[in-house]
């Protein structure tokens, strides 16, 4: 357990992570209507009558956006765990504590803001 938070910033990140989840799961299930990612894609691929390069864009965009939501509802939930497991607030990168400022901005962050910097730079340099 990390012991940098106090108890009400680590009562305010998890009702945070909570309050997300919920929205998310709302989100997904108004999007897709109650269908799986498979079934939501095969109706938007039905409803495409004339081929329009229009549609098919606004299906792209569509299920990017659902990608996005559901990536984050991911890190959403791996947070949650990592609360029940006690290492929640804990560099996955160097193992120090991150700081409560950061999981403000971004409650399910599994590294200090050094180690992401470090990551994105890494992700985006050339092979």
């Amino acid at each position: 357990m990390t012991l940098h938070l106090t108890a009400g910033q680590r009562a305010w990140l998890k009702t945070e992570l909570e309050v997300r989840q919920q929205r998310l799961d709302g989100l997904l299930a108004r999007h897709h209507e109650g269908a799986s990612r498979v079934e939501h894609a095969h109706a938007l691929l039905a409803d495409d009558d004339e081929a329009s390069r229009q549609h098919a864009m606004d299906r792209e965009v569509d299920l990017g956006l659902s990608d996005l939501d559901t990536a984050e509802l991911g890190a959403v939930s791996r947070a949650l765990l990592r609360f029940q497991e006690g290492s929640y607030g804990v560099c996955t990168g160097c193992g120090t504590e991150i700081p409560f400022d950061r999981l403000k901005v971004e409650p399910q962050a599994t590294r200090c803001v050094t180690c992401e910097s470090d990551a994105e730079a890494r992700a985006h340099r050339p092979a």
